[in-house]
Order: structure tokens, then sequence, then C-alpha cells
């Protein structure tokens, strides 16, 4: 079988190769790939996703434009339906999808997106709110604006090359003769294969104002640039708060960054928004701040409204709670927190003359679109010369004819090819005699022969001025900068984005957002952890779970962190303010921490930063510590007391004064020492040094430890339990206990030597 099998295989293999035509190359895959990925590439670089630094357009803006053009769409017309451009701009010279054209078209209607933009659209073109809200095609209406008109003006005069369609049926223009830097007018963003652009929109007197200038003196400098063109222009009224340095820095490299900050006034004891960033949405910047409200990150804020309308296109109302809100610092606090703030980033990348992409700074910019403009201008120039020379050449044919019309009318009637007969009669070219040929008998009164002189005249004149035009250097930049200073004069207008170098908003600490109020924080000994609002909260009166009972408690401010001691000798920090309230049974802390397996929270801390704990371990060791520097922000929590082997970590205990509190550190045996609290290390972590003196033996064999710790104010008593049975000690009565660090202690009274438990009265 496997025998039959293989031979069948090798038949069909030879059958196979016999259809292959002998003409088919091959290639190795890898090849192959690379090349069909390199096409596609230069394709979208060139075709597609970059501007080019002529026109400023990408080639779908450059069509949609010219095909309104063609279909006679100018400012003057009436508007017509959307979906007819489209269609133009998709059958004639753009072979793709019409929803990508026609968002293409849209956002060059959108005021708010484009600053100066060349499609009236008429009909539902979006709205700052919602851009991508615009109607469908064969809803709206559409024409050319008048600022279209410097990229138009000048097509049909011979100034730029125009290349067959993608069918080869028409042409259309490579560029568009664009009498302004149209590169920098408008913001223009696209992604290409391993490139993208950002370049900022720009206002149109700065950047012509500048242009006259570098014509005036080619030798400029960025500095000198910059005293024209302060900085990018966005169509929002929001400032430009980056300094001058990175404006400066981004100019001179082509890239960077910007950042933009809405403008607020204040109205009674309300904020409005009159301003927002380029691209942000109202709804989105009250969506942001009803997010933090709902979140109660934002106590500080009571109301939010959209009073937006046609006369305030952008006015949003923020109403603090009371009127000793701190406005400014609320509105830093949303700047840093929300889209009132952006950054955007630039990107001058740009197809050059030189057909290639790259990222170009200002300066050079502007010198190569002037190329690009005094080149344009000579072509135009140049384009009308010839056509007015060779009108004159048919004038002075048609004047010869004038002057000898018996003679040329009979050659004419005589002759069946008259035009030769002309030609060799009167010494003239073979269209001075087509030019004749044509000539209508109305045309032969003698009047006409008074218009030609006249045009004559007329035309010499002219191509007397352009040819010294075309001859002279500083003329053709004289009539360049009288162009560009008509076309500020025409569309120019003041600047709308104010540059106002400002700091980088800073957003208020959570802490600070929250309300400081007076909390009592309960841990249970299973970990179980809630809080109660006030000081006046009873812990041991408290429901505790079934074979759960108190274990620690501690009070402080709602704003601050509750710091959690373990068996192993960790502290974990977790915000006060999140946890249950203590009519519940709370909830397990170790739901929002990561302890080690195996470790039980036995104490809870609060307090500032300043405030000092006493820890410390059944094996007679301990230190004071800082709070402050117990802070950490990971679940996991941080080692602050090294614990010796078989010792157990005792209950922290909060000190109140350094100078006046006694440290009552009690054994099983039912000994009490009692000394200074000074005498202790403040420490950041570590053992310490020895509280009590335990003989290493009898700690070992578990026959004697520390069984209890605690610190004692002057005002307070220290309560000590056994069994059913309790004993006070007031702190002046210590002294018979009192010693120095490091030693036994002294024996309880008879009865008491049995210690249960340790507290401390008020």
């Amino acid at each position: 079988m496997a025998q039959k099998k293989k031979k069948n295989s090798k038949k069909e293999l030879a059958a196979t190769a016999a259809f292959v035509p002998e003409n088919i190359e091959e290639l190795p895959l890898s090849e192959y790939t690379e090349k069909a990925y390199l096409d596609y590439s230069m394709y979208v670089i060139l075709d597609r996703a970059l501007p080019h630094i002529g026109d400023g357009l990408k080639p779908v803006q450059r069509r949609i434009i010219y095909a309104m053009s063609e279909l006679g769409l100018s400012a003057a017309s009436k508007h017509k339906k959307s979906a007819r451009t489209v269609g133009d701009v998709l059958g004639k010279f753009h072979p793709h999808g019409d929803s990508a054209c026609y968002e293409a078209m849209v956002l060059m209607a959108q005021p708010f997106t484009y600053r100066y933009p060349l499609v009236d659209g008429q009909g539902n073109w979006g709205s700052q709110d919602d851009p991508k809200s615009f109607a469908a095609m064969r809803y709206t209406e559409s024409r050319l604006t008048r600022f279209s008109r410097t990229l138009l003006q000048e097509l049909g005069q011979g100034t730029v090359d125009f290349t067959p369609n993608f069918d080869g049926t028409l042409n259309e223009p490579s560029l568009l003769p664009s009498r302004l830097p149209h590169i920098l007018l408008n913001s223009t963003t696209g992604i290409a294969v391993g490139m993208a652009t950002d370049i900022p929109p720009h206002n149109l007197t700065e950047v012509g104002r500048a242009c006259i200038h570098l014509l005036d003196k080619p030798s400029a400098k960025l500095e000198d640039m910059m005293q024209y063109i302060v900085g990018p222009d966005y169509p929002s009224d929001a400032e430009v708060i980056s300094s001058p340095e990175d404006i400066l820095s981004m100019y001179e490299t082509g890239h960077g960054s910007l950042r933009c900050r809405a403008i607020y006034e204040r109205e009674g004891t309300d904020v409005i928004i009159t301003g927002l960033p380029f691209q942000v949405s109202g709804s989105k910047i009250l969506e942001q701040i009803a997010q933090q409200m709902i979140a109660k990150k934002l106590p500080m804020v009571e109301d939010l409204r959209d009073e937006s309308d046609h006369e305030n296109p952008t006015r949003l109302v923020i109403t603090p709670r009371s009127n000793r809100i701190d406005l400014d610092n609320l509105m830093q606090h949303l700047f840093a927190t929300t889209d009132l703030e952006r950054t955007y980033r630039v990107n001058m990348n740009m197809i050059g003359l030189n057909g290639r992409p790259s990222v170009k700074p200002l300066l050079g910019i502007l010198k190569e679109w002037l190329t690009f403009r005094m080149e344009t201008v000579r072509r135009r120039l140049q384009w009308r010369l010839d056509k007015i020379v060779k009108r004159l050449h048919l004038l002075e044919g048609l004047m010869i004819a004038y002057l000898n019309i018996d003679e040329v009318i009979a050659i004419i009637r005589n002759n069946d090819e008259p035009k030769p007969v002309l030609m060799s009669r009167f010494k003239i070219s073979d269209e001075q005699a087509e030019a004749i040929l044509e000539l209508k008998l109305r045309h032969l009164a003698q009047l006409e022969e008074m218009k030609i002189r006249g045009e004559q005249e007329a035309l010499e004149k002219e191509r007397e001025k352009l040819e010294a035009t075309l001859g002279s250097e500083r003329r053709m930049k004289t009539l360049v900068k009288k162009e560009i200073q008509e076309d500020i004069d025409t569309y120019g207008d003041d600047r709308r984005s104010p540059i106002i170098q400002r700091n980088a908003a800073q957003a208020i600490s959570e802490a600070d957002l929250i309300p400081s109020e007076p909390i009592t924080v309960v841990l249970s000994e299973r970990g179980w952890v809630r809080a109660g609002k006030g000081f006046e909260v009873d812990p041991l009166a408290l429901n505790y779970k079934a074979g759960d009972a108190y274990q620690s408690s501690a009070r402080g401010r709602t704003n601050r962190s509750a710091m959690f001691l373990d068996s192993t000798g960790r502290v974990y920090c977790v915000p006060a303010h999140g946890f249950p309230s203590a009519r519940g049974l709370g909830e397990p802390i170790s739901g929002r921490l990561k302890p080690p397996d195996g470790a039980r929270f036995i104490s809870v801390m609060m307090g500032d930063d300043d405030d000092r704990y006493l820890f410390s371990t059944s094996a007679g060791y301990g230190f004071v510590a800082r709070l402050g520097d117990l802070v950490s922000r990971n679940k996991a929590g941080k080692t602050a007391i090294s614990v010796p082997e078989g010792a157990l970590v005792l209950p922290a205990q909060r000190i109140r004064s350094l100078t006046e509190d006694r440290v009552c550190a009690i054994s099983n045996t039912g000994s009490l020492l009692s000394f200074p609290i000074g005498e202790l290390p403040e420490m950041a972590r570590g053992k310490g040094n020895k509280i009590y003196s335990i003989p290493g033996p009898k700690f070992k064999s578990k026959e004697e430890f520390m069984v209890a710790l605690t610190v004692l104010s002057p005002k307070e008593k220290l309560r000590v339990t056994s069994g059913k049975r309790h004993t006070s000690i007031k702190y002046r009565e210590l002294e018979d206990y009192l010693g120095t660090r490091g030693q036994r202690g002294r024996k309880l009274p008879r009865g008491f030597q049995n210690v249960s438990s340790v507290d401390v009265e008020s």
C-alpha cells in the first residue's frame, strides 16, 4: 500500500508540473514579502498619511478640494449635496472608502478642528462636544470657503504639474499652488508606517509676516522669526501655557510637546469655564468631574451645570460647596486631573520638495515653502509671458491682414488652399495664417484694427513688466511679498490662543481632599476592621462575630492612614476613610493587604508622622519609632521589628511624652519593671535594646518571658488583672518598681503574679 501511494504522489506531482506555465517568475517568500511591505510603506507615507510642504495637504484632502473646484462649488455658488462631491472624488481621483473620504471632508469644514476651514458646510457637521456626530453625506451640503481660493486661485496658470489619475482617464494636480504656507496654518495629524506627523495650527497673520521678513532678510535666525510667530494658535480660546524655552526648542528641532489650559472666570462664588483646549469636549469634562464627585474625591464641589448655547458656545459652571473654598486651588486640581489641561505632541513631519519625508524645524519649513512659492510664481509669470508672446504673434499677423485686407480676401476667394498662399505672400507663420482664416466678416471693420493696436500696446507693456520681473530676483521677492500681504489683509485675523507661561498644575493630595473628621478604628482578634465616627466609641461594647473578640483600637482623623502591626513584625498602611462602619462587623483587613501566610494582626496605630510608638517582643527587646518612618505604600508592608526565634510580637504602645512617660514591663512570673521611656533608643527598624532581663535558658524553655508591655503617663493608672481579680497602680506608686532598662523588676503583690491582662486607665 505504501509503495502504491508513493507512485501515485509522483504521478500527481508530474501532472501538476505539466500545467505550470514556463513564464512564471519564482521568488523566495522572504524577498516577495519584504518588497511588498516596502511598496506598501512607501505608498502610505507618500500618498496617504503625510502632508506635502507645498500646499500642506494630504492626497485625499487635495483631491477633495480639486474635485469641488471642478464641480464649480466655489464660495459664491450654492451648496450641493456632499454625496455628490464624495462620489466625484472616489470615482475620478481617490478609489478608497467613502466614509474615510467623507470624514476627511468633514474635518476640513469644522471650525473647531481647522483654524481656517476649507469647506463651508450646511447641515449637521458635528459639534465640539462630539466631532463625529455629523450627519450622513446624503443629508449635508457643502461648498468651498473663501479661504480655499489661496489654494486654487492660480491652479489653471501653469503653476503645478498634472499627473494621470488612477485609471489614466483624467489628469489631477500633483500639488495645489498655495499662496500661503498652509502646512503651518491648519493642524495636521497622520500615522504612516514607522512614522507619524502632528503639526499644530498657527495664525495666518503671524506666519505671513514671518515669511515677508524672511524674504527681506534671508539670513534671519529662528529668534527673529519668533518675534512674529510667538507660538501655535489653536481654533479654541484656551491658553498655551508652555514656556518660551519649550516653544523655542520645539521650533528648533521640529518635535516636542505643548500644554494648553482652559480659561475660567469667577461669577459670584461660581467658576465659569469659557474656553476649552483643542479637541476637548465639555461633556467629557463634566463627566470626569462628576466621576470624582461620585468617588468622593472632590468634596469641595457641590454642583455642575452645562449652560452652553449659541451665544456662549462654552459655558461650564462649577459651584463650590461653600464660599470658603479656594477656587484657584480647586481649578489647579481640576487642571491636573481632567482634560481642562492637556498636552499635545508636536512632530512636524512632512514630505519636502525633494519628495522625501522628514521632520523639519520652523525656519527650514518657511525657507523651503518660500522656495516652492517663488518657483510657483515664476511658473505663473512664465506661463503668462508665453501666452502674451503667442498672442502678440497672432496680433502681428492679423494686423498684416488688415493692412492688406483686399488682397487677403482675393487670395481666399481665388484659392482652394489659401493658407500656403497667405504664408508665402506675407511671410507669416502657420498660426498667423490660421488666425486670419478664422476671422469673421464682422471683425473686418476698421474699429477692430484700432482694438488690435490697443491690445498690442497693452500686451507689450505687460510683456516688458513680466520680463523685468522674471529677470530680477529682487522684483520676484517684492511681488511675492505683495501677494502675501494681500492675503493677510483679506484673510488674516487676531490670535485666538493666548500664550501665557504657567507652571504645570498640581493635583490636591488625596489626604487633603478627604475631610478631617475624628474616627476610631477597631481591630478584632481575627483581623476584622471597622471604624466609628468620633472618639467616644467604646470598642469593648461593640458586637463581634462568634469566636471573635476585641484586639486593638486607635483614634485618629479620616484624612490619615491606619497602620497595622502583624505577628511577623511587619507594618502596613491603609487609608482610614474607607473602612466600613462600626455598626456592622467590619471586613477582614487581609483583603486589602498581602501579609505572609499565617500572620495575625495584633495592633492598629494612628497619628501624625512625628507621633511615637513603642515596639517590643516577648523576648524583652524593643525600641521607639516614628510613625512617619514606618509608612509604606506596598500592600506587603515593611518590616519594623525583628522577632527573635521563639518570641512573639507585643501590641505597639503609643507614647505621649518622651520626657514623662514610663515603660511598664511585666513578665509571666509576675515581675514588674518601670523605667523612663527616654532610656530606649529611637529607631526606624530593628530588634531594639533590652527592656527586661530574661536569662537565655529560661526564655528558650518558656519558663520566663515578657507577657505585657505598656506606656503610662502621669495622669494614668496601670490596671493589672489576674483571673477575676484586678488592681490599679498609680503613676506615683510605680516608685516601688522603678529601675533601669534591662533589669528584672520586682514582684507584684501576692495574688496578682499570674497576670492575665494589663490595661491603662485614665
